[in-house]
């Protein structure tokens, strides 16, 4: 019995990976946000520099939108103008342009420290809005969603 559990403990010993070792000389790489200098303030900071929005509709990014909504945002946020934990939906695309919108939802955390308008949200909802991994192509699904929100056709 002795024999069979110095056994197993050898084997996980010996078969346990190894952990990478990091040392100050040659730290690990660190994924950075993507940021760029602000050409445009009204479009935010981000990769989406711009957008081309089709009418009408667009049906089938429309029922994508509204699915991720649905799992991801409908937590914090309402599609009237409630504020819930952040701020309501209604009336977004009027305020804010596509480019915006969708570097906010992709590029939150930059948006947060850098972005002005970004900033004045934070101060008025005093929450910081969660990464969510969100792809470009699901914000521009959520962004036609919001577009349908606000009663465009």
């Amino acid at each position: 019995m002795k024999y069979l559990i110095a056994l197993i403990i050898i084997l996980n010993l010996a078969c346990a990976p190894d952990k990478p070792k990091v040392t100050e000389e040659y730290p690990e790489p660190t994924k950075s946000a993507p940021e760029a200098v602000i050409t445009d303030p009204t479009k935010g900071i981000g990769a989406v520099k711009n957008v081309t929005l089709k009418n009408p509709l667009e049906q089938e990014r429309i029922s994508r939108g509204l699915a991720i909504f649905e799992m991801k945002c409908s937590a914090c946020h309402k599609l009237d103008e409630t504020r819930f934990v952040g701020p309501g939906w209604k009336g977004i695309t009027s305020r804010r342009k596509p480019e915006w919108i969708m570097n906010m939802v992709t590029n939150v955390e930059v948006m947060l420290d850098k972005d002005p308008e970004a900033q004045k949200l934070l101060e008025l909802c005093l929450t910081r809005m969660p990464n969510q991994n969100v792809s470009i192509g699901d914000a521009r699904d959520i962004l036609e969603f919001m577009r349908q929100n606000d009663g465009q056709k």
